[in-house]
């Protein structure tokens, strides 16, 4: 744990997204927790009392917009408005996990661009800033006109395999779409490894269509995407990189929501593990392979670099050579 912050203006409070995620935070600033009580009504409605003077204090909220994610989105709403209304100097919002982020485009007539409106609520509950973890969309962050904190978990990831001694040439980083390849890139050139592709010959909801674009045969594969749901990319994706001859295949996202269904799913693939960050606390059964990584010191460093006015750039640097 790290000693007590020094500077008296700077207030971290947790909404109930993901509680042992901003304790970790906590721990890590050496910032305590601020004293609140947030209830739900028998007939759903949102309560929200803060229990300590937030006047003219510099406060951070850690609050993934998670399952449920509407009850996520509305408590963290009120909290801004709590906050505003109570005189706060500047309100920034932790989200570890951005709901809602996938629908940032009009993909068929009609539809809504639902992430465009969340940044717009936000906006006007209040807050000064956004801070959250490997958004979907990157652009998303045009969607604010208030400065956006978009975390990546790269260097996290490949430090993790460098130590495992996963790198090089012995493995190919594959992306599980064609929509996810400067993801895979990007973890590819950390490691200082090739880069494959899975793609389909009509479109990804043919998944018995799949080929590689690239060459995994007798290499270990590590596919990676920014969201794990329901488990059907990861499955399928692995199901043809064994067939094209992959060795061992590790899975790795950023935020594993693992909805209903995936643990079966999952489990009876060949995958030998799954690496996922803490961004995201579920209710649900997990697979027998999944591993977390704390994604805690990366959230705390930022807030405590944007609370002193310094780059965030810095906590995304990875010494290939360390290994």
């Amino acid at each position: 744990m790290t000693d007590k912050y020094k500077d008296s203006h700077l207030k971290l409070f947790s909404l109930n997204s993901n509680e042992e995620l901003a304790n970790k935070i906590s721990g890590h600033a050496g910032v305590p927790l601020g004293d609140l009580f947030s209830r739900q009504f028998s007939d759903g409605e949102i309560q929200i009392h803060i229990e300590e003077s937030v006047r003219g204090f510099d406060i951070y909220i850690i609050q993934s917009t998670s399952y449920p994610v509407n009850d996520h989105l509305l408590e963290l709403l009120i909290m801004i408005d709590a906050c505003k209304r109570a005189s706060a100097n500047s309100i920034t919002v932790v989200m570890p996990y951005f709901g809602y982020a996938r629908q940032d485009r009009t993909a068929a007539p009609h539809e809504p661009i639902t992430a465009k409106l969340v940044a717009n609520m936000l906006v006007k509950a209040g807050v000064d800033r956004v801070v959250t973890l490997d958004l979907h969309a990157v652009q998303v962050q045009g969607f604010f006109d208030i400065p956006v904190d978009n975390l990546f978990t790269t260097p996290l990831f490949a430090e993790y395999y460098s130590e495992k001694g996963i790198l090089g040439d012995n493995v190919v980083v594959v992306a599980p779409k064609n929509s996810g390849v400067k993801r895979a890139r990007s973890l590819a050139e950390y490691l200082e490894s090739p880069l494959a592709i899975v793609d389909y010959e009509d479109d990804d909801k043919h998944r018995e269509n799949g080929y590689v674009i690239g060459d995994v045969a007798g290499k270990d594969v590590i596919l990676i995407d920014d969201i794990l749901t329901t488990g059907k990319t990861f499955a399928s994706a692995s199901a043809i990189v064994k067939e094209a001859g992959a060795k061992d295949v590790y899975v790795v996202a950023s935020h594993g929501l693992f909805t209903p269904g995936s643990s079966d799913l999952l489990n009876n693939t060949e995958i030998k593990e799954i690496l996922v960050t803490d961004s995201v606390k579920t209710n649900t059964i997990k697979p027998d392979k999944v591993k977390y990584l704390t994604a805690s010191e990366l959230i705390a460093d930022a807030i405590i670099r944007i609370h002193e006015n310094k780059p965030v750039s810095p906590l995304f640097e990875f010494d290939k050579n360390h290994h």
